[in-house]
C-alpha cells in the first residue's frame, strides 16, 4: 500500500516511519510522498534524506480549505497514494477529502481519547490533574480527534511533569505504536465496524 504522509512541522512521526521502513518494519506499506502544508519544515529535510519524494502545498495560497485539500489529493495522486497518515499534520481536514479516503486517514494525538482533544493536549491533562495520560491513533472523520479508535497507550503523570516532559514521554510511546499502525492498515488487517476496530492491538500486533 502507497501511503502519503502530511506534515507540518519538526517531523519526529516521520522519522519513526522512516526508520521502520529502513528496518523493513512497515509490511507492505510504503512511503510514497510526504507534504507540507508549511515551507522549509524539518520534516521536509527528514524526507530528502531517506530519499522520499517530498513536496510544498502551501495551505495560505488557496481561498479556501477545500481548494486546499484538492490541491493536496491532486498531489497524493500523482504519487498513487492508497493511505494518508497525519503526522504532526497542523491542518482540519475537509469533509471532502475525508470522504476520499474511507477509513484510510489515520491520525496520532497525545491523549488517551475522548479525553483532551484538540490543541496543548499534556498541557490540558495536567491541569485537569489527570494521572494518566498517553497516545492516541485513530482514523480521521470530519470531527476534531473523534474518529474510530485504532490502538491506544497510557503513560502515568509524574507529581513533577511539565507538558514539556510529559509530551517527550509520550512520543516515545507514539514512534513506537504508529508504524505497528500502519503496517497493520496497509496488510488489511483492520476492519471497522461503527466506532469499533479490529486487527491491532497496543502492544503493537496486527
Amino acid at each position: 500500500m502507497r501511503v502519503g504522509v502530511l506534515v507540518s512541522g519538526n517531523g519526529t512521526n516521520l522519522q519513526a516511519l522512516l526508520d521502520a521502513a529502513a528496518r523493513n518494519e512497515l509490511g507492505v506499506a510504503q512511503i510514497a510522498v510526504v507534504i507540507s502544508n508549511i515551507p522549509n519544515v524539518p520534516a521536509l529535510a527528514r524526507a530528502q534524506r531517506a530519499q522520499v519524494p517530498h513536496a510544498v502545498v502551501a495551505h495560505r495560497d488557496f481561498a479556501s480549505r477545500e481548494a486546499f485539500d484538492r490541491a493536496m489529493a491532486a498531489e497524493l495522486d500523482a504519487h498513487q497514494v492508497e493511505a494518508v497518515v497525519l503526522a504532526g499534520f497542523m491542518r482540519i481536514l475537509s469533509p471532502w477529502f475525508v470522504a476520499r479516503y474511507p477509513a484510510r486517514i489515520i491520525n496520532t494525538h497525545p491523549s488517551l481519547l475522548p479525553a483532551f482533544p484538540g490543541k496543548d493536549a499534556p498541557a490540558q491533562a495536567l491541569a485537569y490533574g489527570a494521572k494518566l495520560s498517553g497516545v492516541s491513533v485513530h482514523f480521521v472523520d470530519a470531527s476534531l480527534d473523534g474518529g474510530p479508535l485504532i490502538a491506544q497507550r497510557a503513560v502515568p503523570v509524574r507529581a513533577d511533569d511539565t507538558a514539556h516532559s510529559l509530551h517527550l514521554r509520550i512520543q516515545q510511546q507514539e514512534h513506537a505504536l504508529l508504524p505497528s499502525v500502519v503496517k497493520a492498515l496497509a496488510s488489511g488487517a483492520l476492519t471497522v465496524s461503527g466506532r469499533h476496530v479490529l486487527g491491532h492491538d497496543s502492544d503493537g500486533h496486527a
